[in-house]
């Protein structure tokens, strides 16, 4: 399959359902981190930021990605880019939290404290950013 994966044409207007899933998933792993569920943060985290990939590129270009490899999600957020070195910043730092998906949610490792605390403040950068860009896209 070409680096762009599967893709699905979405209306523009999903973009707040996928923003209020991030919001969720976020508020979830702040949670976690306050009552040292390192794993649960990590994921959560994880999960928010992917889910405000989906509304960056929903509200944009009216498409996400809905490849298998979570990887086509910062492809296709470098593709929107259009040279924007904001954008691709924020592409490598959802290329980061995936780096450690797999380890965490499939693997033996836990995740630790320092991590999550990381993941976390990642996956909030991406949902700031998103907030942003939904409410300037979608009126």
């Amino acid at each position: 399959m070409s680096r762009k994966g599967k893709r699905v044409t979405v209306a523009r207007r999903e973009a707040l359902s996928y923003l209020a899933k991030a919001e969720q998933f976020l508020q979830e792993a702040s949670s976690a981190i306050n009552a040292s569920r390192a794993d649960a943060a990590m994921l959560n985290a994880i999960h928010a930021a992917l889910s405000a990939a989906d509304a960056v590129a929903t509200a944009l270009a009216g498409q996400r990605s809905a490849d298998p490899d979570h990887a086509r999600s910062a492809d296709l957020l470098e593709e929107l880019a259009g040279g924007s070195a904001e954008v691709r910043g924020h592409a490598r730092q959802l290329r980061a939290l995936l780096a450690r998906k797999n380890v965490m949610e499939y693997e033996s490792r836990r995740a630790a404290a320092g991590e999550a605390r990381d993941a976390v403040a990642r996956a909030g950068r991406l949902v700031d950013w998103a907030r942003e860009v939904v409410r300037a896209a979608i009126p």
